[in-house]
């Protein structure tokens, strides 16, 4: 099937531009003081009567894994352990974003000219707050997904895993606001780029696109970042947190590249260009939540001044693109990159993540984030 020539981002994205600060600032949430969010989720529950187990083998594979990989938030984890924000922020406060903003500060009329090492450190807090605090936003995103997906997904062996995911998902959003709020200072609002493609993920009522946003996009942008986080943070219960979680995410990224591979190798090049179109919409989405927002204004800073020389960093970008890593070549394992003369490709060719595309994808190297008996991590861990 022939389609038109493509003509730019705004049907898809709202802009033709996808660096536009104007249009990204647009984005805001008014609701930040709501507890309970309702979203139309527009999809019919599915039973099957084929109870046929381990007609997908790789799928009863991962869910015979899931069963053995169990851990408890509560128990597992030295919740014991005493946390120091201001000294991990003083350790984290030489990074290299960090100290960009502090050659900034030398420049008259900086947003951060007239800084003080007080708000140094809480710049530093504050940015630690908050990525947690979208991770445990986006985990209940997963909560609701999995759920949905258990209701939707017509395979025995899939609803099988997903139900196993679930728990995970509680779990995660469990420990993320328990270290939130015994830890740290308590947990940001859900940004507003973030809750803008989770309601479309929930709203869409066709099962594979509850899979493409949530498995191997949001969860697959997740894994990266948390691999990042496990790096840098010099806190022990964080670092054992995020190992944990990431020896779930992993199995989940690999859920969702298992069952979608089957599934889009019979699709048509339409049906193919809707779901190349959500992914690139996905992948803008989350990057755009990443510029950080709500921290800036509660520094009492003006966003305006702030997000250019955030743009601009040079260290930003290359931590942008990174949380790529997983998304792209699970995007080329689907058939998405290249399908429809290659739109999706150069899309994130745009986006200035392509590179990625040759990076082993999760399906293949899942089992090197796994837990061993014991809670050992099994393959590298840094």
């Amino acid at each position: 099937m022939a389609f038109e020539q493509y003509a730019g981002n705004a049907h898809i994205i709202g802009r033709n531009d996808v660096n536009d600060l104007t249009a990204i600032l647009s984005v805001t949430n008014t609701d930040v003081d709501e507890v309970i969010h309702t979203v139309k989720d527009n999809a019919d529950a599915i039973f099957t009567w084929d109870y046929e187990k381990g007609e997908r083998p790789a799928l009863n594979k991962l869910y015979e894994k899931a069963k053995h990989s169990q851990w408890n938030g509560e128990t597992d984890l030295p919740w014991d352990t005493e946390v120091d924000v201001e000294k991990l922020a003083t350790e984290m406060g030489g990074n290299p974003q960090i100290q960009r903003f502090r050659e900034a500060a030398n420049t008259p009329g900086s947003p951060f000219e007239h800084f003080t090492e007080r708000q140094w450190t809480d710049l530093v807090i504050e940015g630690q707050n908050w990525r947690l605090s979208q991770f445990m936003h986006g985990e209940q995103g997963a909560l609701l997904c999995t759920a949905k997906i258990v209701e939707t997904v017509p395979w025995i062996d899939a609803k099988y895993y997903a139900s196993t995911q679930v728990m995970d998902e509680a779990r995660h959003v469990e420990v993320f606001a328990k270290y939130l709020d015994t830890k740290l200072t308590g947990h940001y609002p859900i940004n507003a780029h973030l809750k803008m493609l989770l309601d479309d993920i929930i709203n869409d009522s066709r099962w594979d696109m509850t899979y493409l946003g949530m498995q191997i996009m949001v969860e697959g942008l997740a894994l990266a970042a948390f691999g990042f986080m496990h790096m840098l943070t010099g806190d022990p219960l964080l670092k054992q947190l995020l190992r944990y979680v990431m020896s779930d995410e992993a199995r989940h990224v690999a859920f969702g590249v298992l069952s979608l591979k089957e599934y889009y190798a019979g699709l048509s090049d339409a049906e193919l260009r809707e779901r190349q179109e959500f992914a690139f919409e996905a992948a803008v989405r989350m990057r755009d939540r990443f510029l950080q927002q709500e921290v800036w204004d509660r520094m009492g800073l003006d966003v305006k001044q702030v997000l250019p020389l955030v743009m601009a960093s040079p260290q930003r970008q290359m931590f942008q693109s990174m949380l790529f890593s997983k998304i792209v070549p699970n995007c080329k394992k689907l058939g998405l990159l290249d399908a429809n003369g290659g739109w999706l490709r150069g899309r994130f060719t745009e986006l200035g993540v392509i590179g990625f595309e040759d990076n082993p994808d999760t399906g293949e190297e899942y089992a090197m984030f796994q837990l061993a008996e014991g809670g050992a991590a099994a393959g590298p861990t840094r």
